[in-house]
């Protein structure tokens, strides 16, 4: 197999036609713009290539009682920050037809709203949906099932903490059954009762029950005679689970500066009521160190973090809520959902079960940083698989089923970095067959699939290696091929200014040849390109040469060299 790298694509390449399979979602909150790039296919399997998050703050100035307007000033970075979004759009080649843009509760409720969507529609030719606050619950429902399609068939209550508003939606078998938006959010409660300092707990406490009071939302609620689980979905929820995992409420979470790590690492996305608790007692410390302490923790989130997480507080104790499920879904991918029930036709939202379940345990261990790294990882090995298949007498030997084993195999390969950095292939190893978080595959198929995993460095192994000996033959050379092919996507993947969009792999009488193509637009990949480092040449060489031990067509003619 020979790689040939192209720092010119324009006079080496023809221009492949925009990929249809991938599909876009702008979510433009209260607190933030989203924006959310995903690879999918018709049976509704998708895989995040991008997820961008910039802070707006469109509702700085909003109180959940008075009206406000959107200053000058978040008016015009809401524009700088789309400008960005479409030119990531443009790196991806993500065709007009498959974006949509949403907006939430802050342009819903300010009086100058509607100038930025006509804006926004002038420079960018971006039709902003303003979503109501029962269509956003509705499409958050249809997010959080496609990460937890298990409760598709349960009388489910789905809450998603925004920055302007709460939504509640009760549903079941991926019909929404009953739906509300309150307009308590962390940024307007933050305006309203923690301003300048002033932290008065106790004041907004009351007032986010009289909201829910007011609203009748517990009545609704027990018309149907009790949910059988309770969901929570966006930023504040997820980050409190974060807090409830790493320890956040225990004093020694922090020792030389270090997360201390428990033998909780198996638990799913989900707290209790206590843990909750917790978190809130310890936000609320208003002892010497804890504000930095939680602003090193929650980052961007700090300032607003404590009223979110009282208002989750609230509304546990008032709806009578004991545990809480978390779903890494929400608005965002309820829109691409729904954008792909349209562009195919329709598909089951309860599809895969498999493959959800190697994206939520990639998201638990992974940072957003790593879920891209390992997204890109497994764009790369997809290409080479197809290209492989291309040739009759690979096709016979590798499926779709086993195209599953090695992007999921991609996508975990660095789980076990949550654990540290010394032996952590092996670490992820462990993770993968230990933790039973993958639903749907067999013991033979997560031990592949954890192999996989676990020989993306070091040694490659050998057929006889003690791993594979409860393999037959047929399963240790499909092992060794996809190893192959996961090793050479992790070295290529460390050259990080390789655009996926344009790699091109073909096969001809002389061997295997692909072809890459910088990118020159630095806002594709996580960090800036650099030229391709001797080190990872000489690794791509070894890697390259364990390829062609392991391939069938191996031959005389077969490239050796790789051409930069």
């Amino acid at each position: 197999m020979s790689l040939i790298h192209h720092k010119d694509m324009a006079t080496t390449l023809p221009k492949s036609p925009p990929p249809s399979s991938l599909f876009a979602s702008i979510d433009m909150g209260t607190n933030s713009f989203k924006l959310l790039i995903v690879r999918a296919n018709p049976s509704g399997q998708f895989l995040t290539l991008n997820h961008h998050k910039e802070p707006v703050l469109l509702g700085l100035n909003s109180t959940p009682t008075n009206p406000f307007a959107i200053s000058n000033q978040s008016h015009l970075l809401a524009l700088q920050t789309l400008q960005n979004f479409q030119n990531l759009l443009l790196s991806h080649q993500v065709i007009p037809d498959h974006t949509r843009c949403v907006a939430t509760a802050a342009i819903r409720e300010a009086t100058n709203g509607n100038e930025l969507v006509e804006c926004v529609k002038e420079k960018f030719g971006l039709e902003v949906e303003v979503l109501s606050g029962e269509e956003e619950a509705r499409l958050v429902y249809k997010g959080v099932l496609q990460f937890l399609p298990l409760v598709y068939e349960k009388l489910v209550l789905v809450i998603d903490i925004g920055g302007g508003s709460t939504e509640f939606v009760v549903g079941k078998g991926g019909k929404v059954c009953f739906g509300a938006s309150l307009k308590l959010g962390h940024v307007n409660l933050t305006e309203k009762f923690m301003k300048h300092g002033d932290h008065n707990v106790g004041d907004m406490r009351e007032f986010i029950r009289l909201v829910i009071e007011e609203s009748g939302l517990v009545e609704r609620i027990k018309e149907f005679g009790g949910v059988e689980m309770v969901v929570g979905c966006s930023g504040t929820i997820r980050a409190v689970e974060k807090a409830v995992f790493y320890g956040y409420a225990k004093s020694e979470m922090f020792e030389n500066d270090n997360v201390i790590l428990f033998e909780e690492w198996k638990r799913d996305w989900r707290f209790s009521r206590r843990e909750l608790s917790g978190v809130v007692e310890r936000l609320c410390d208003g002892r010497e160190g804890e504000k930095a302490r939680r602003d090193k923790f929650f980052n961007r989130r700090s300032e607003f973090i404590v009223a979110g997480a009282v208002l989750l507080e609230e509304i546990f104790e008032v709806i009578g809520i004991e545990d809480m499920e978390v779903s890494g879904y929400a608005l965002g991918e309820g829109v691409i959902a729904e954008s792909l029930g349209k562009v195919y036709g329709g598909y089951d939202l309860n599809a895969n079960v498999r493959w959800r379940s190697v994206v939520q345990l990639a998201m638990r261990f992974n940072s957003k940083k790593s879920m891209r790294v390992a997204a890109q990882c497994a764009g790369i090995a997809k290409v080479i698989f197809e290209g492989l298949r291309e040739c009759e007498e690979v096709a016979a030997s590798l499926n779709e089923r086993d195209l599953e084993y090695l992007e999921a195999a991609c996508l975990l390969h660095s789980v076990g970095l949550f654990m540290g950095k010394k032996g952590y292939h092996k670490q992820t190893y462990r993770i993968i067959t230990d933790g039973g978080h993958l639903h749907g595959y067999s013991t033979e198929e997560v031990k592949l699939m954890a192999l996989l995993a676990r020989h993306h460095r070091k040694k490659f192994p050998k057929s006889d290696h003690a791993s594979l000996i409860a393999f037959s033959n047929e399963v240790k050379q499909k092992f060794r091929s996809l190893c192959a092919i996961v090793r050479i996507s992790v070295a290529l993947q460390q050259h990080q200014c390789i655009n996926i969009q344009e790699m091109v792999f073909s096969i001809s009488h002389e061997g295997f040849k692909l072809e890459i193509v910088d990118s020159k637009d630095q806002n594709l990949l996580p960090t800036t390109a650099q030229p391709l480092a001797v080190d990872t040449v000489a690794e791509l060489g070894k890697e390259l040469e364990n390829f062609k031990k392991i391939s069938e067509l191996s031959t005389s003619n077969y490239v050796e060299k790789c051409t930069i």
